[in-house]
């Protein structure tokens, strides 16, 4: 077993590897950006190293930086979490060249699965079955539309090659559709997989996304935990997942679960990892295989009793899984909600900010996979998500009530979190009859009905005088260094105090008056799709504003002619800002 593994990522994946960690007796190191150097998981680790700004390509998916880290730590293996390079061959490849190990499969089978066109063709041809579709790359908006016309029909899914998490993945409804989608699709893979590369298959209106969990060793064993259902998502991102799923009974489970194991099988799979499928009218098609462990993993682990993450970690030692298939039960039901800073009343829109004050939900059957503290600044450079919270108990209608009590003891304070939205939707009868919510979840009038309250006006009462933890680096090394005495008042982690934010001067002719456009987020300008003089219809694309790892359309709110264009591809807009005037 190792005596020291570094964990390439951050926030709460950060930390739960590091539980397990400490749980085996490794010492852990983490690795963070500048403007996560006071962060739980900085803190939490035996040593944690700085790797360089907040962007994450210039920290957390460097990979010459992690290597020289996990080197100079003397860490013999590295856990990459998820996301960031959770799924890079050449970084599992990089890691070997060095003689470090990387706690995941091999990369053959991380470009075997990675790409999601190759992928598809080997499952074909091992006889699972696939969404239908295209197992090739589709070069050009033209040949996209020959091989629809052809073969697949409207409406179509346009993916990613490399794509994952919702990443790279547009739908057209009919082709006056396809060339946006084919365009954003391709964005996206480039942007998030450095893989422009696209295919299309069809789009099921409204399947079940169920996955299963697989875990595979260096020994020819290969067993599945059962399925979960994750059927409850916004822009083809999860948001709620449960196991076991309402809509499989036992013998579809078996099946699954077999086309789980093969699809490992096929590709020489070690290690953990997840067979996504799409359930609909009793068919079970293949989607994708992600090679790593998911945000969703917790719900399995409640259910079956297996900590998934203990056994990557032994099985990248060399050790053979521990239970044969025959020994793992599924008990109960577990459900997971994602705790996202976003304000699900716009659509969704992220909502990055400081956390003013911060309790987590206790009691008997409740987890929480938390990254996050009070005074802990959810930034716009990374994934907006602060925690995960879920719950246990005997079957599905017990586990919703934990979860929703659970929720009601959550207290996140300063910023805006998906906690109202979760509450609103676990009483509704689509939850409680196993729905898969998608006509909630789109409802744009439903969603508004959860708009938050307006903060009260903070006090102008001085803050009391505290003792302060200061986070300092000695080459590149952190240290925590605590200072007896008078300091300026902060909160607990050492982040600056929450304040009213100061009222933002708006663009001359602004004020919020009919027609113009207000920046509901901050992030960068990917697309501007009009020019000032431009005729614009009511709802018809303005820009496009990527933030917290996603893309924000933002439309015209009434039709006119665009009088002011603020804004430019490339550039940063803030909340608040006035993006056009339109009249």
């Amino acid at each position: 077993m190792f005596g020291k593994v570094l964990v390439a990522n951050r926030g709460e994946i950060a930390i739960r590897v590091m539980r397990t960690l400490e749980e085996l007796g490794i010492a852990s190191v983490a690795v963070y950006s500048e403007p996560d150097r006071d962060a739980p998981h900085a803190r939490r680790a035996d040593e944690a190293f700085l790797l360089g700004p907040g962007p994450a390509n210039e920290s957390y998916l460097v990979v010459e930086k992690i290597i020289e880290v996990a080197q100079k730590s003397g860490a013999e293996a590295i856990h990459p979490g998820y996301g960031f390079l959770a799924e890079n061959a050449a970084f599992a490849r990089a890691c070997e060249e060095a003689g470090i190990v990387f706690i995941g499969p091999p990369a053959d089978a991380i470009d075997a699965m990675g790409s999601k066109t190759k992928a598809r063709e080997l499952m074909r041809d091992a006889g699972v079955p696939i969404v239908p579709g295209t197992t090739e790359p589709v070069a050009t908006v033209e040949d996209a539309a020959k091989v629809i016309d052809e073969t697949i029909g409207y409406p179509v899914a346009i993916k990613a090659a490399g794509g994952g998490g919702g990443k790279g993945f547009r739908v057209a409804e009919s082709e006056a559709e396809l060339e946006k989608a084919f365009e954003g699709a391709s964005r996206e893979g480039e942007k998030f997989f450095s893989d422009p590369t696209v295919y299309v298959e069809r789009y099921l209106p409204d399947p079940r996304h169920v996955e299963v969990q697989v875990l595979a060793d260096a020994h020819g064993n290969v067993v599945h935990l059962f399925e979960r259902d994750c059927s409850v998502q916004r822009r083809h991102q999860k948001l709620i997942e449960e196991s076991p799923a309402p809509a499989v009974d036992p013998e579809l489970r078996e099946k699954i679960g077999k086309i789980g194991t093969e699809a490992a099988r096929a590709v020489g799979y070690s290690s953990a990892g997840t067979v996504e499928g799409l359930l609909q009218d009793g068919e079970y098609f293949f989607l994708e295989m992600n090679t790593r462990v998911q945000v969703e993993h917790c719900v399995t682990e409640l259910v079956t009793g297996i900590d998934i993450v203990r056994e990557q970690i032994r099985v990248a030692a060399g050790e053979e899984l521990p239970f044969k298939q025959e020994d793992i039960e599924l008990r109960g039901h577990a459900i997971e909600c994602r705790i996202n800073a976003e304000d699900a009343a716009k659509n969704f829109a992220p909502a990055p900010g400081a956390i003013a004050s911060y309790v987590e939900p206790s009691g008997p059957g409740v987890r929480v996979d938390s990254g996050a503290e009070e005074g802990y600044e959810v930034l716009p450079l990374y994934d907006p998500m602060i925690a995960k919270l879920i719950v246990w108990d005997v079957d599905r209608e017990a586990s919703t009530r934990r979860m929703i009590r659970a929720l009601h003891e959550y207290r996140i304070e300063g910023l805006k979190t998906l906690i109202p939205f979760h509450l609103a939707l676990l009483d509704t009868d689509q939850w409680r009859n196993g729905e898969t919510c998608r006509d909630l979840v789109e409802n744009k009038d439903w969603l508004k009905q959860l708009a938050f309250d307006k903060a009260p006006a903070a006090s102008d009462e001085e803050e009391p005088k505290v003792e302060r933890t200061y986070a300092v680096e000695v080459s590149g090394k952190r240290f925590d260094v605590r200072v007896i005495g008078a300091a300026p008042a902060a909160t607990p982690n050492g982040a600056a105090p929450v304040r009213k934010a100061p009222k933002r001067e708006r663009s001359k002719g602004s004020g919020g008056a009919p027609g113009e456009l207000i920046s509901p987020l901050q992030g960068t300008v990917l697309k501007v799709e009009v020019e000032k003089g431009a005729q614009v219809e009511e709802g018809a694309l303005i820009a496009v504003i990527e933030a917290m790892k996603m893309e924000n359309e933002i439309t015209a709110p009434v039709a006119g002619t665009v009088e002011e264009l603020h804004v430019t591809p490339g550039g940063s807009v803030s909340t608040g800002d006035t993006i056009a005037v339109i009249k």
